[in-house]
């Protein structure tokens, strides 16, 4: 009777380890039928690969509980060694757990994956070339690459989760009549949406919202564009280039800073102080 009940559960251990492997092949299977993005397969495989040993580490204990009372083994003594061991394990361990506990809430609800550009916790920041469920690596604009434990995560700004959103300002001088500023920045943000290489980094035609701001100097204006991710920086940097050419090539003035302006006041106070030629 013994010997029966001993292949039985090793039997049904097998077949269930069997079913769930299976099912997780299925799953990852029709992901990949139904999603392109590399990004929801990293997903789907990562999850599947931790729900489905999670599942067989537990039917296999359970198992082997079973087993050694079949044998005729005190089951509650083998608790109390597990409850031990368990006990030793998660006080010299806790910081791991923590940070498979965090990496598994950040890949099933999706706050970043590889290739996103994060910045976490207000510190570090850059593009995520590697993420596991122990680590996240970043790689900032210098190179250097971050490895930040997932359990030391407390906060995460995504700045390419879908979309993204560039703002470029672009100062003008206060002498010039806002209804031409505004005609050429609209020629601006029209000729973008023509251009080979930011047609492609844009989602749609860029916005001139009007003037931002105000100083002594200057009348700032802003145009904004939605980006595809992470081509904000790219996309700004070419609006900016563009509203600049378009503008001086309009004779729109460009404010002068305020140090050109401070050296030009005082090199007239500095020449209407000085004794004439005809008056030597």
């Amino acid at each position: 009777m013994d010997s029966l009940g001993i292949v039985a559960v090793v039997g049904a251990a097998l077949l269930l380890t069997i079913l769930i492997k299976r099912a997780t092949r299925r799953v990852e299977a029709r992901i990949a039928n139904e999603t392109t993005p590399l990004r929801n397969l990293q997903r789907a495989h990562t999850l599947s690969v931790v729900t489905s040993s999670t599942g067989i580490v537990a039917i296999w204990v359970l198992a082997r509980l079973i087993l050694l009372s079949l044998l005729g083994l005190d089951v509650k003594e083998v608790f109390a060694d597990v409850r031990l061991a368990s006990l030793a394990i998660g006080l010299g361990a806790q910081d791991l757990i923590k940070d498979f506990l965090a990496g598994f809430f950040i890949i099933l609800e999706d706050r970043y994956g590889v290739g996103d550009i994060v910045r976490v916790n207000g510190t570090a920041a850059g593009r995520v070339e590697q993420l596991s469920l122990r680590v996240t690596g970043l790689r900032d604009l210098d190179g250097t690459l971050w490895y930040i434990n997932n359990g030391e995560i407390k906060e995460v700004a995504n700045l390419s989760k879908q979309w993204s959103g560039a703002l470029v300002d672009i100062p003008v001088a206060h002498s010039e009549e806002p209804t031409r500023v505004r005609r050429v920045l609209e020629q601006v943000a029209g000729t973008a949406m023509h251009d080979p290489e930011l047609r492609r980094k844009l989602r749609e035609r860029p916005r001139v919202l009007g003037v931002e701001a105000v100083d002594p100097f200057a009348a700032t204006w802003r145009i904004l564009a939605h980006t595809r991710p992470g081509q904000q920086w790219d996309v700004s940097r070419g609006l900016r280039e563009m509203a600049m050419a378009a503008l001086l090539e309009e004779g729109i003035k460009l404010p002068s800073s305020p140090e050109a302006d401070l050296s030009a006041i005082q090199t007239m106070s500095a020449a209407q102080g000085q004794p004439s030629a005809g008056g030597a």
